[in-house]
């Protein structure tokens, strides 16, 4: 398989929320992080919008993403600038 990845990931398993419209969160794991993007596993991706914003309580972290690629129970995320 090719990498296609800009910066190398390390493995974590971390509780995270994903939130948009304000008020709707989205449990969900973090799997691997890196400085610029994430995988993230999920019960479901349907009804995730494209961009949202990615809490992690443990490290204290909020970023903004966009969904790069999905699969059944998993995406990769890419972080916005804020």
């Amino acid at each position: 398989m090719d990498e296609r990845r800009k910066t190398q990931r390390s493995r974590t398993l971390k509780a995270g929320t994903i939130s948009f419209n304000r008020a709707a969160g989205i449990d969900c794991r973090v799997r691997n992080l890196s400085k610029i993007g994430a995988c993230l596993e999920v019960a479901s991706h349907i009804g995730i919008p494209d961009d949202f914003l990615l809490l992690v309580a443990h490290d204290h972290l909020r970023h903004p993403c966009r969904v790069i690629w999905r699969s059944d129970r998993r995406m990769g995320v890419e972080f916005r600038p804020t």
